[in-house]
């Protein structure tokens, strides 16, 4: 098999498993949001963005919350 193949469809199964796990690590809720990790860093410094740090230095995020965050601020279609 092809390594370009492979590493596809690896990287397909990897957000497979994210998208079943209910609290995301800072590099899984980047990947899962498609925000930047510069970017995801200053939400979470300036308090913007749910998240949890149990241990002081380590950030995860409760995808339900994430979601959450992602659909506030609806804006609703212009009606033509």
């Amino acid at each position: 098999m092809d390594t370009i193949l492979i590493l596809d469809r690896l990287d397909r199964l990897e957000k497979l498993l994210v998208g079943q796990k209910e609290v995301l690590t800072f590099d899984e809720a980047c990947d899962y949001t498609g925000i930047s990790r510069s970017f995801l860093y200053k939400l979470t410094a300036k308090g913007e963005i749910p998240h949890s740090k149990p241990n002081g230095k380590l950030l995860f995020f409760e995808k339900t919350k994430l979601v959450n965050w992602l659909l506030q601020n609806k804006v609703s279609p212009a009606t033509l």
